[in-house]
């Protein structure tokens, strides 16, 4: 059986978890998620906490089985606590800055600037021209926002120049030698 899928998620106060067929809503203090789950696993709420159960041990339920429950956890901690990813910008002249909450101004080499808004229910932060910061309760758009934001200029292995993630190591490249 799946370890994953066997633990149990709990539910804090303060958030109400509404379970309709196949369609769970999560509701606290940072907003709503709602998401309807796949296959044939059901979640069912039992003494503040959600369990999540699969039919069989077929192979199809088996790789569900873990996958749910991670999706479930992840919508209890998105409207509890949220989700953040953070962003480097290395190279000479590269900066970012804030327009708005939700509008990012990126100089990254080009011979314009680029702009980014972002999706709903996600803002981005610029505390140092070099950094930014995605929050989100959306585990999945949170991390798609700063992918895309780093596709714009992935770090390249000769200089590491670009855009990359704060925990993200970039293997550096040999350059050319002369004789």
């Amino acid at each position: 059986m799946s370890r994953v899928g066997r633990s149990p998620i709990p539910v804090p106060s303060g958030v109400e978890v509404t379970l309709d067929g196949r369609s769970v809503t999560v509701r606290g203090p940072k907003g709503e998620l709602a998401r309807t789950l796949p296959g044939e696993i059901t979640v069912r709420q039992e003494d503040g906490e959600l369990l999540c159960e699969r039919p069989d041990d077929q192979r199809h339920n088996r790789a569900l089985h873990g996958l749910t429950r991670s999706l479930v956890h992840n919508m209890v901690v998105g409207v509890t606590d949220g989700f953040v990813k953070e962003l480097e910008i290395v190279g000479v002249g590269y900066r970012a800055s804030a327009a708005s909450p939700t509008l990012l101004e990126l100089a990254l080499g080009f011979s314009h600037q680029v702009r980014v808004s972002a999706p709903e229910g996600i803002t981005f932060e610029v505390p140092a021209p070099t950094r930014i910061v995605v929050r989100g309760i959306s585990k999945e758009a949170v991390g798609q926002t700063a992918a895309n934001i780093r596709s714009l200029r992935k770090p390249e292995p000769y200089k590491g120049k670009g855009v990359r993630y704060a925990d993200e190591v970039v293997r550096r490249k040999a350059g050319k030698t002369q004789k």
